[in-house]
């Protein structure tokens, strides 16, 4: 259909209204791009994306991703205009305290908001990994008589986001998988925050994109029907990524700040009087919306709704001749128990002896025959993560089925590509690298436990055990450094058992992320605790491993690899010495008091802890009386062994700190 290209001009204006006055009105946000997208704003929402309001996470809808999440008052705008449950007075609240507004969109606060983005770039590979998500799920779950999924992703960008390189790891991975469903508008203003952005950048970045792969369109992002012409164009185009440059002017409407770096942020907002007037709004009515762009946003509303019913009348028809694929696909939603997992993970042999990663390489053929919906990739290791799901192939654009993705050295990228699936929340992604490689996923990994998203991260080398490799292959900081991080779960596992009780505990979560943090070197199997007793006490996060057999004097704790020694250290001490397994802080936190108090009790100060890594976060459990025995350096290069004896991670080292406390 032709556009209404008068009834839209005034709904972009009107949009910028809104900005004006919600910045205005709290004195912080930014301006630019909400001004200098309406145009972009009011073809999409009024014309060309497929959603339904009411029904904000439905499974066809096309995804829109804000990946200038700075510009937040754009998409508050246009979902308020297209009639989700967002409403004026939520707008008048833009960044107050428990607003449906945040000051940045966040995943779950606020309906239509698909992904949580602030820190640019990141949504530019949110986009990248709901694309893969919906491609995965079209091959996995359309037939030839029943199209459910046939979507798009639609990201939209600024100058910051394209530098960040996060986006450039992530644009360059979609145009090697051939993500023909991602659309990226690229708003070039030619504006940084700082200055022009010629100051920090230059090179011609149509030809850098289609010589990685990309199809390119060059538009004036202020002509409607040259929006509308380029997005259909896109939408058409098969075999690769879509990126659309739209050349606009930040802060549109105010022509005392536009097309310059002040109008990037709030420094505008000093001009709203004059800024409404241009734009010809009422200067006695704020936050105003006409009778006719109302009107015409609620006749779209019906399109929208009446298209999201006919899927309705294809997905139920889908159903009733798929039912195993429908169960597949409801299955998203189930929470599979630990206890089930650990059921069908086979027991290892008591004379066994291998690297919790070679643990996982089995734990995980199991898991994965559970969890038909996890997917997993690693960052060009897969022969060393060995995280690789054997039952099927590469996910690539010949079978975007396969359950295992090929991110090649990004790890950034990769981690917030899975954000971008677990968003989509039909797969269960996990990903997979060096544990101290973990530094290059750490943004993603922060927004993963702030978004509560289930990803699993399965990283492998996880102590000065790397041996030769070095110092800068050593994480001896690392595991703490994601400790810290709220909702962030981190399971060290001691052993091959309990490296299936950590699985188990990770997938069973749906709450947040978790990190399996699994040896190179190979250790052995404690066999002096009992199987059933290793797995399920990963669950609870730290448990009595070594119970004594007379009155307690002694308590020690280990985690990992290092739980070997002080499960050593407790034979050599005598009767009254306990061995507390402490796989995961995060979990044993959570628990009870009194169960945390049974296993730690108050009364017992003669304490010590072994890890190879820093101490600090230890001294929580050994306290002021206490030792921590590890590593406040880094590493050095030689074999794992030796690095761990010339470290003092030993034994001895063990029984010497308790007999210093006796």
């Amino acid at each position: 259909m032709p556009l209404q290209t008068d009834i839209l001009s005034l709904a972009a204006n009107q949009a910028r209204g809104l900005a004006i006055d919600a910045v205005h009105k709290c004195n912080s946000g930014h301006l630019g791009l909400p001004l200098g997208c309406a145009e972009i704003g009011a073809v999409l929402f009024g014309n060309v994306l497929a959603f339904n309001p009411d029904a904000p996470r439905w499974l066809n809808r096309d995804r829109f991703v804000l990946s200038a999440g700075h510009g937040s008052m754009f998409i508050y705008s246009w979902l308020h205009l297209s009639g989700f449950d967002l409403s004026l007075e939520d707008l008048k609240n833009f960044r107050a305290l428990h607003s449906k507004t945040p000051g940045h969109p966040e995943f779950h606060e606020t309906p239509g908001i698909e992904c949580t983005t602030g820190p640019l770039g990141q949504g530019i590979a949110n986009a990248t990994g709901l694309a893969l998500s919906q491609a995965a799920a079209a091959a996995r779950f359309n037939t030839a008589e029943h199209t459910i999924f046939d979507n798009h992703v639609v990201a939209l960008a600024g100058d910051g986001c394209m530098q960040e390189g996060v986006a450039l790891e992530a644009i360059s991975f979609a145009a090697h998988q051939k993500l023909d469903n991602l659309i990226l508008i690229y708003d070039s203003n030619d504006v940084t925050l700082d200055a022009m952005a010629n100051k920090s950048q230059g090179g011609d970045d149509a030809k850098r994109f289609k010589a990685l792969g990309w199809d390119v369109q060059t538009i004036d992002g202020h002509d409607l029907n040259a929006v509308l012409k380029a997005f259909n164009k896109a939408k058409k185009a098969t075999g690769k990524p879509q990126l659309i440059i739209a050349k606009t002017t930040i802060a549109k409407g105010i022509p005392e700040v536009a097309g310059t770096a002040k109008g990037h942020g709030e420094g505008g907002a000093k001009f709203s009087d004059g800024a409404r007037s241009g734009l010809g709004l009422p200067a006695d009515q704020h936050f105003f919306v006409s009778d006719d762009v109302r009107a015409y946003f609620a006749g779209h509303k019906k399109k929208l709704v009446r298209n999201y019913k006919k899927w309705v009348k294809t997905f139920e028809a889908w159903k009733a001749a798929n039912p195993e694929k429908a169960a597949l696909l409801d299955s998203r939603n189930a929470r599979i128990s630990a206890a089930h997992l650990l059921e069908k993970t086979p027991l290892f042999p008591a004379d066994a002896k291998l690297a919790t990663r070679a643990a996982g390489q089995q734990i995980l053929q199991a898991v994965a025959a559970e969890l038909p919906l996890l997917i997993g990739g690693s960052a060009d290791l897969y022969g060393s993560t060995l995280n690789y799901i054997a039952s099927d192939k590469d996910f690539d654009e010949t079978n975007r089925a396969g359950r295992n993705i090929r991110f090649g050295i990004r790890e950034h990228a990769m981690a917030s590509i899975a954000n971008g699936i677990a968003y989509d929340g039909i797969f269960r992604p996990s990903v997979a690298t060096f544990l101290v490689f973990a530094d290059y996923s750490r943004p993603a990994m922060r927004l993963a436990s702030l978004s509560k998203l289930p990803v699993l991260y399965i990283y492998t080398h996880d102590s000065v055990g790397v041996g030769e490799d070095g110092p800068t292959h050593q994480p001896v900081e690392t595991v703490s450094g994601l400790r810290v991080i709220p909702g962030f779960d981190v399971i060290r596992p001691g052993d091959p058992e309990e490296a299936a009780g950590a699985y188990a505990a990770a997938l069973e979560r749906t709450d947040g992320p978790t990190l399996l943090s699994l040896t190179r070197q190979a250790i052995p199997l404690l066999n002096d605790i009992p199987p059933h007793i290793r797995r399920a006490g990963v669950l609870k996060g730290g448990y009595v491993a070594v119970q004594e057999t007379a009155p307690l004097t002694t308590i020690l704790m280990a985690s990992g690899s290092e739980l070997q020694y002080a499960v050593n250290a407790a034979k050599i001490l005598g009767e009254g010495t306990r061995v507390v397994s402490m796989p995961c802080f995060e979990r044993f936190n959570r628990q009870p008091a009194e169960y945390r108090e049974a296993i730690l009790p108050t009364a017992v100060r003669k304490r010590v802890a072994i890890e190879a890594g820093v101490t600090g976060l230890w001294y929580q459990y050994v306290g002021l009386d206490g030792k921590v025995i590890g590593i406040d350096r880094f590493g050095m290069s030689a074999p794992g062994a030796t690095v761990f004896k010339e470290l003092g991670i030993t034994t001895e080292a063990v029984v010497t700190a308790v007999q210093s406390l006796s």
